[in-house]
């Protein structure tokens, strides 16, 4: 599934919410959904600098695309990498890079987060997009 299409779905889902108690109820959900990342990968190195919480996040080339998984000490951080992972996940560098990040702002995420989660988010974002070049460098 291309990226804007699953932008769109996690808009379409935050939309289903009236107030920001359920939203933030469905992002610890889907924190609790994320598959695990390996022990061996929670390493001072996949720690993303800039986060309150610590949050590990690893990406890996599989064939063409690059696979994310991750993981966080704080349930609400969880969700939060969940949903960049569920973006970003199995989708080539280039594609990556060229993401539109607007939903984030659709769906209200930023400005419903303390300004230190806000800057975590933006930590993680800037992460994905390194491996992202990394990886578009490689090939």
């Amino acid at each position: 599934m291309k990226i804007k299409a699953i932008q769109d779905e996690i808009v379409d889902e935050f939309s289903m919410f009236d107030d920001w108690m359920e939203r933030y109820e469905y992002i610890i959900e889907l924190g609790k959904k994320l598959p695990l990342i390996k022990e061996e990968f929670k390493t001072e190195d996949n720690i993303i600098k800039g986060c309150q919480s610590k949050v590990w996040l690893k990406g890996e080339q599989n064939s063409d695309v690059i696979v994310f998984t991750a993981d966080s000490d704080a349930i609400l951080t969880k969700g939060i990498i969940a949903i960049l992972i569920r973006t970003f996940s199995n989708q080539k560098a280039a594609d990556i890079l060229a993401a539109d990040l607007d939903f984030i702002d659709e769906i209200g995420l930023k400005e419903h987060l303390s300004p230190t989660r806000a800057n975590g988010l933006v930590s993680m974002i800037k992460n994905i997009k390194m491996y992202a070049l990394a990886f578009d460098a490689k090939n």
